[in-house]
């Protein structure tokens, strides 16, 4: 997957505790500043703004926030798992747990829509959201998301379908 290619293994948080949205998005924010040496304020300001526009939260747990930022030449992203989940004004109500946060070059905005894209087919898939809530260290997150099958989206029927019990 693209946004994930190179995903460090300090890019991925567990079980992070929160109060709810602006305290997780602060925690998030301040972590990708202390990585990529940006000002945290920036940063934070930056996925604010868009979060304003309207809740970034997509269903189904997950929230993707965003934002198109100056400085930065690559694609930044950053998983967290959320431990309690919070709410996130989502549209299916549900909490959040699954928090992919991604910053983009200002530059390459044409380039945005194609990888996000990407991501939102495979969070449909129930058994990719399932492994990463199970997931038991950033390595693992890391392997399921730069997984061979799901990098491809040649999902196999099976997995990709529910399972139902024949009695």
């Amino acid at each position: 997957m693209m946004m994930f290619e190179n995903l460090p293994a300090e890019n991925v948080n567990l079980d992070l505790v929160t109060k709810g949205k602006h305290s997780a998005l602060s925690k998030i924010a301040a972590k990708i500043a202390r990585r990529t040496a940006l000002d945290p304020r920036m940063v934070l300001r930056a996925i604010w703004l868009r979060e304003r526009l309207g809740s970034t939260a997509i269903g189904r747990g997950i929230a993707v926030p965003h934002a198109f930022v100056q400085p930065i030449s690559s694609p930044v992203t950053w998983f967290t798992r959320l431990a309690p989940p919070i709410n996130f004004k989502s549209p299916d109500l549900d909490p959040v747990d699954l928090v992919f946060t991604i910053l983009w070059p200002r530059s390459e905005v044409h380039t945005f829509l194609a990888a996000l894209s990407q991501l939102f087919r495979l969070v449909r898939v129930p058994l990719f959201r399932e492994e990463l809530r199970l997931a038991r260290s950033p390595d693992e997150v890391i392997a399921i998301l730069q997984g061979e099958a799901w990098a491809n989206n040649q999902i196999p029927p099976a997995a990709a379908a529910p399972r139902v019990a024949v009695n």
